[in-house]
C-alpha cells in the first residue's frame, strides 16, 4: 500500500515506509520501557507498603523483609485488590483497626515515592 505523496515502486515509497516503521518501532520500544517502569514501580510500592505495615504489626529486620515479600506476592497474584485484602486481613488478625480507604491512600502515596525511586535508579 502506498504512502500519501509516495510514488509506488520508487525510493520515496521505501523511505516513507522506513520512516513509518522506525516511528512504529520507537513507539513500541517506549511502550515496553514504560510498562517495565510501571511494573518495577508497582513492585517497589508493594514492598514499601509491606515494610510500612510490617512496622505496624510489630515486625522488624528480617521478619519485615519476609512480610514485604509476601505483600509483593499478593500484588503479583491479585494486583491492588490482593494487596489490600492481605493488609486488611493481617491487620484484623492482629486487632489493628485500619480502613480500606487508609490503605489505598497510603498505597497511592507510596506509589509516587516508588516511581521517583525507580526513575532515579535507587
Amino acid at each position: 500500500m502506498s504512502r500519501p505523496g509516495a510514488v509506488p515502486g520508487t525510493d520515496s515509497e521505501a523511505k516513507s515506509m522506513t520512516t513509518f516503521d522506525k516511528r512504529e518501532e520507537a513507539f513500541e520500544k517506549k511502550f515496553s520501557i514504560d510498562e517495565d517502569l510501571r511494573f518495577k514501580a508497582m513492585v517497589r510500592r508493594s514492598r514499601l507498603i509491606g515494610l510500612y505495615v510490617a512496622e505496624k504489626l510489630g515486625k522488624n529486620g528480617p521478619d519485615a523483609d519476609v512480610y514485604a515479600k509476601e505483600v509483593i506476592a499478593a500484588e503479583v497474584d491479585g494486583g491492588d485488590e490482593g494487596v489490600v485484602a492481605k493488609l486488611l486481613a493481617d491487620a484484623a488478625a492482629r486487632g489493628i483497626e485500619v480502613t480500606e480507604a487508609n490503605i489505598r491512600a497510603k498505597m497511592a502515596e507510596l506509589l509516587a515515592v516508588a516511581v521517583a525511586q525507580v526513575k532515579a535508579g535507587v
